[in-house]
């Protein structure tokens, strides 16, 4: 297998892009990631379009994307794996190169999901577990599904309301700092505390918001990464991924997710790391939900089964904590356009190995990042560790 590394990154402002079409939207990351790596377009060998689509008006968007990004000939190739496709693009995209299959390609995640009303959008993301055993039959959405998660969670290790609260008033006050977040306003403990339930323990800011974004990685072999004089390429040095039943109730409990705990290890085993939070400078987490990211803790072992709550608590997973995670407000407050967020994890953890995160900026020991992505309720899952 050839090295990998990542060249170029890029991402849109996330948020409700109503002033651009789907692919006007892709090309603002597109255009930023081509900048970023110094290369041509003509010089990109293929294009994998991470997209839904499920919500998007463009029901086959990968040529016209392509097209309009000045891509026509290069594939294009769609991939889609629910909440992880922007993941499953970077990883089509890496094992084309690291098989020897091209030297060059580009990643783009895109999610134009606000073309639909809210009560549709719910809808069709509960149609994205099992339709005929959850859906059809009890009208499951997604914030009832992470509603399980949360109770089961609360019953089992006392995790409380206030635990996860304030994974959000943390991530909030992130994307405070980033300009290209959906949400850039901070918000209290009590504020989070006192807002509405939308599925019960979960309330308003428990949930991450409806987006539309963009995000582009260009990736390149060593040897091509050598041909271009490129001097701060981010490597992979880790891969793993995983799936789980599409019915929950085929699923042991509904405390943690078994996609993140096999495909870190998998991860962790390619990149010969033992203890992730030492070994690690940085994590991005997927926080669909407040209780997503305490699972998160636990499954990534940055802490023992249980311990998620009070890792929050104590300040583990701020900035000065045992290991910073989401430090651009993740999905929570960032946003979470589907096919852009794995992308989009890959351009915070680039950002951030190379030093360009501006006040966002964690102190770096290990040049070590670990982004976490996850389709639907465990159904697909991501882990990548990327090095500089």
């Amino acid at each position: 297998m050839k090295r990998v590394g990542i060249i170029g990154v890029g991402c849109s402002r996330f948020g409700v892009r109503d002033d651009v079409a789907l692919q006007e939207l892709a090309f603002e990351a597109v255009k930023e990631a081509v900048q970023d790596a110094g290369v041509n377009p003509a010089d990109i060998e293929l294009s994998v379009v991470g997209t839904v689509g499920t919500r998007n008006y463009e029901l086959m968007p990968a040529v016209p994307i392509n097209e309009y990004c000045g891509f026509s000939g290069r594939g294009p190739m769609r991939v889609e794996a629910a909440c992880a496709t922007g993941s499953a693009a970077l990883y089509t995209a890496y094992t084309s190169i690291s098989s020897g299959m091209a030297d060059i390609a580009v990643a783009i995640g895109v999610e134009k999901m606000t073309e639909v009303d809210t009560a549709t959008s719910l809808a069709v993301g509960g149609r994205s577990g099992n339709y005929l055993f959850e859906f059809h039959q009890y009208g499951t959405t997604f914030p009832g599904y992470y509603a399980m998660y949360a109770s089961a969670h609360m019953a089992r290790y006392g995790t409380t309301e206030k635990q996860m609260a304030m994974v959000a008033v943390k991530n909030h006050r992130n994307a405070a700092l980033n300009p290209k977040a959906h949400f850039q306003k901070e918000i209290s403990l009590e504020k989070a505390l006192s807002s509405k339930y939308v599925a019960y323990p979960l309330k308003l800011f428990d949930c991450s918001p409806i987006s539309d974004g963009a995000a582009a990685a260009i990736l390149a072999s060593e040897e091509k990464i050598r041909e271009l004089g490129v001097d701060n390429p981010v490597w992979i040095d880790g891969v793993g991924y995983s799936s789980d039943t599409s019915n929950l109730t085929k699923r042991p409990d509904y405390v943690g997710l078994r996609t993140t705990v096999e495909a870190a290890a998998a991860a962790y085993k390619m990149a010969g790391i033992d203890n992730p939070v030492k070994q690690l400078d940085i994590a991005v987490v997927h926080d669909c939900f407040t209780i997503a990211e305490i699972m998160a803790y636990e499954d990534l072992r940055f802490c023992s089964k249980g311990e998620g709550g009070k890792f929050i608590e104590n300040g583990d997973s701020d900035f000065g904590g045992r290991i910073p995670v989401n430090t651009f407000g993740g999905l929570k407050a960032k946003g979470h356009p589907l096919g852009a967020t794995g992308v989009a994890m890959a351009y915070e953890a680039v950002k951030q190995l190379r030093e360009e995160a501006g006040p966002l900026q964690v102190d770096l020991k290990n040049y070590r990042a670990l982004t976490h992505n996850i389709g639907g309720t465990g159904h697909f899952g991501w882990v990548f560790i990327l090095r500089r």
